[in-house]
């Protein structure tokens, strides 16, 4: 009878070793959405987007950080590059996938208060409706001083300007289909900046234009698409949301400057986030393990100073009490990209960690008692 009971222990303890070793069924909601629709930044070479920039040797004429890629550019920081020679570097998908107006959509924008006539008119254009329409479309105004507000904490004064002239566009997306953007005449702010944002702000399903009349960073275009959203759903975003996002936005936007590669610090940002709000990592020390593997795992090498501004930025994520499977379904397409950079097995460890770190500490806490019991025989 002895035997027989170790036996059955010994069978038991198999079965637990071999659940927590990957052999469950993947959980539910595993990184693994589809790209299509998420990666279109288009920057038009068009003349109309090159009319009407203002005064070139005007300081004041820089917005949404324009200065960010070049510090010492003293000229009008809206024109940053000649349109007809710039390329933003998000490719991968087809024109049909961008997002566009159709009649079917009600679409919500969000425009730069000091945009002029013409560069309204063109900012119009880009985004995909007319100057008549707009009496139908419920409008907000995205002004310097609300830039200021929201930016001056991260991005000196003087890199924001005094003009503002980031506009959005914003629609209701299909349920389950996360945030899908497409960018144009922006220069530094990537698509997948935005939608690791907006996830973070909690924004769901939405479809997403931002535009600007020249070449402009688009920084301060968050706080329109977060006014848009809002009047959208009806729901207010909370200051710590739309602080919390803007803030990732720069954070993401100076490493990858630092690191030359959007995309992985863009995965690796999603990461972190993903592990923080799954596993409620709630100090420092835990953030700060939780960053170290992940640079680990993206082979990126942040400085002390990165590694701290990383551990504030997620330490106020842990705080928002977000989900974590409505940041993995917002974010999937991220994921996606990463593990083409990455690799597959790369990516796989990194899946098995966001989604079965709960039943592997369930497993092992169960393997435990059995060893414990085992022992006592």
């Amino acid at each position: 009878m002895k035997k027989r009971t170790k036996w059955l222990a010994a069978l038991f303890l198999s079965a637990a070793v071999a659940a927590t070793a990957g052999t469950m069924p993947a959980a539910a909601g595993t990184i693994t959405g589809e790209v299509s629709g998420n990666t279109v930044n288009e920057n038009t070479g068009d003349d109309e987007n090159t009319e009407d920039t203002g005064d070139t040797g005007d300081p004041g004429d820089t917005e949404d950080a324009g200065n960010i890629e070049d510090p010492g550019d003293t000229g009008d920081t809206e024109n940053i590059e000649d349109p007809e020679d710039a390329e933003n570097t998000e490719t991968g998908a087809d024109a049909a996938e961008e997002v566009v107006v159709t009649e079917e959509d009600k679409p919500y924008l969000s425009l730069g208060a000091d945009l002029s006539a013409q560069q309204r008119a063109t900012v119009l254009s880009l985004l995909g409706v007319t100057e008549e329409q707009l009496a139908e479309f419920d409008i907000s105004y995205v002004t310097n001083q609300e830039e200021h507000q929201y930016l001056d904490n991260y991005i000196s004064a003087d890199k924001i300007g005094t003009r503002s002239l980031s506009s959005v566009v914003v629609m209701q997306g299909e349920k389950g289909k996360g945030i899908r953007v497409t960018t144009k005449n922006i220069s530094y702010c990537t698509i997948g900046m935005y939608q690791n944002a907006l996830a973070t702000a909690g924004v769901k399903d939405a479809e997403v234009i931002v535009a600007g009349p020249t070449n402009i960073s688009g920084t301060a275009g968050l706080v329109g698409v977060l006014k848009a959203y809002e009047t959208m759903t009806g729901d207010p975003i909370s200051k710590e949301s739309m602080d919390t996002a803007l803030n990732e936005l720069v954070i993401t936007g100076e490493i990858a400057d630092t690191v030359g590669d959007s995309d992985t610090i863009e995965g690796m940002i999603a990461y972190i986030k993903q592990d923080v709000v799954a596993n409620k990592l709630d100090d420092r020390e835990s953030i700060g393990t939780a960053i170290d593997e992940a640079s680990k795992e993206f082979n990126v090498s942040l400085t002390s100073e990165e590694r701290e501004k990383v551990i504030d930025l997620m330490t106020k994520i842990g705080d928002l009490d977000l989900d974590p499977d409505t940041l993995e379904e917002q974010a999937k397409n991220i994921y996606d990209k990463v593990n083409d950079l990455l690799g597959e097995d790369t990516m796989q460890k990194i899946k098995d960690k966001l989604n079965s770190d709960g039943a592997k500490n369930f497993f092992q806490r169960i393997i435990e008692k059995i060893k414990a019991w085992f022992a006592s025989l």
